[in-house]
């Protein structure tokens, strides 16, 4: 998968992408990225990338000019590049949405700045998307973020395969509790279910335990979540017993 970054801000990504997974992601060629400077497709000696509104109003907007260039020379080169403006107008990103964008062998990600984009950025993309109802400095942290997300579902991207199948937001439920050694810790001990080696009751634990701190702290994704019936027998129990654990 390549994916593409068009900023203002080329340096803003040097750190995250050279640590951790994604650094060892890149270097066994699971993926690519590319950061793409949007000044170079600025026109003029001064390279200027922002005006003032029209009809007035606070700050500056970045010019459809260099957008509309950046986009195109990309798409020139990637035919396949699905260009995504990062907006708070966009549609919320989730788990869902990483799923439907690593089908794609290239994403273009565009990131803003200011006050925003001359708004006939929008004939030329092809998706929007928003972290979720707030407001940061530019796109720079939600297209990292969106990389992250994505870059995580590739195969072989993790050292375990089944790390991203189990992961929280799984049949859109929260993930459950985890422990790990030492077994006692200032009072507090593991659940013993988790040291009994029987498999079938541990899955059943944590299945359990994904309902009800969803139920809990997120009942709204229980709308869709992929329920069983056994499931749905449990969350019963939940509404019956509020304060049981």
């Amino acid at each position: 998968m390549q994916i593409d970054i068009l900023t203002l801000f080329p340096a803003f990504f040097g750190s995250p992408l050279s640590e951790s997974i994604l650094k060892r992601a890149q270097a066994s060629g699971i993926f690519g990225v590319e950061i793409i400077d949007l000044r170079e497709f600025a026109p003029g000696r001064h390279q200027v990338v922002d005006d003032r509104p029209f009809g007035g109003g606070p700050g500056m907007v970045l010019k459809i000019e260099p957008l509309a260039a950046a986009i195109q020379w990309e798409r020139r080169r990637r035919e396949s590049a699905r260009v995504i403006l990062l907006s708070p107008q966009g549609r919320l990103f989730k788990q869902a949405v990483a799923a439907e964008l690593v089908k794609n062998s290239c994403l273009m990600l565009v990131c803003g700045h200011y006050e925003g984009f001359d708004d006939r950025v929008r004939y030329y993309i092809d998706d929007e998307i928003s972290l979720g109802d707030f407001i940061l400095t530019g796109g720079e942290i939600p297209a990292l973020a969106v990389l992250d997300a994505v870059v995580r579902l590739l195969p072989g991207a993790l050292g375990d395969e089944d790390s991203a199948a189990e992961d929280s937001f799984k049949d859109n439920l929260l993930k459950g509790p985890q422990y790990t050694r030492p077994r006692e810790f200032a009072g507090w001990s593991v659940p013993e279910i988790l040291l009994s080696g029987d498999h079938q009751r541990v899955a059943q634990w944590r299945r359990r335990e994904a309902l009800r701190r969803t139920w809990r702290r997120r009942p709204d994704l229980l709308r869709d979540a992929g329920l069983t019936a056994a499931d749905r027998l449990f969350l019963q129990f939940l509404e019956a017993e509020p304060s049981a654990e």
